[in-house]
């Protein structure tokens, strides 16, 4: 009996045993990958907060102080004689640079984001790897009723990104519009005729936010 124990216990790991480590391991990796998973939530949420909400705040912040939209017209930090109540394409630095001193000049704090620049803003998507997500302050025809639709195009003011991870675009838009539909809501694919593509096939999208203003 002892010699049979020795023989035994020197041939190796039980499949009970192998079961058991096997388990174990299991939930140590699901555990690791629940963390990561978590943890681009996170940095997604901060995305959202720091930069969309911030810059929809700012905008609907400036309107409610002047009665202007920012970046339309020169009165309000905009590059055409004219305000219309649309943003005239805040798209570049030099454009940009008028529209926060006029912000400045009614006493709104410009958003400050992870790059020091305040339209644009650094991501790590999951397939993207690192990209820079640029602002532009525009107004776009966006269908009524959802891309694809039929419906009319409408002229909207929008916040508009380029270069966002496609992982945090489809994030963002469950937050804003409750559901990840790239075509229709308030936060969409642009163009918005199709929905949001894989993400590792296509990595980046274009986006719309649109505002109600004024």
């Amino acid at each position: 009996m002892t010699m049979w124990k020795t023989v035994r216990s020197e041939a190796g790991f039980t499949l009970v045993e192998i079961s058991i480590v096997l388990i174990i391991i299991g939930l140590i990796l699901g555990a690791a990958i629940k963390g990561k998973d978590l943890i681009q939530s996170a940095k997604q949420k901060k995305f959202y907060n720091n930069f969309v909400k911030q810059w929809e705040i700012t905008v609907l912040d400036y309107y409610d102080r002047t009665g202007g939209v920012i970046g339309d017209g020169s009165s309000n930090g905009g590059t055409v004689a004219t305000a219309d109540g649309r943003f005239d394409n805040i798209n570049s630095a030099a454009k940009w640079t008028t529209v926060e001193n006029r912000l400045k000049a009614v006493g709104i704090d410009i958003p400050t984001t992870n790059t020091g620049t305040s339209y644009h803003y650094s991501f790590k998507g999951k397939t993207s790897g690192s990209r820079t997500v640029t602002l532009a302050l525009d107004s776009l025809n966006i269908t009524s009723g959802g891309g694809g639709s039929g419906g009319a195009a409408v002229r909207n003011n929008v916040l508009y990104f380029t270069q966002m991870p496609t992982d945090l675009a489809i994030a963002i838009d469950n937050v804003i519009d409750g559901v990840a539909d790239g075509k229709n809501g308030s936060f969409r694919h642009y163009p918005d005729a199709t929905d949001w593509p894989n993400v590792t096939t296509t990595p980046v999208v274009n986006v719309t936010y649109i505002l109600d203003v004024p």
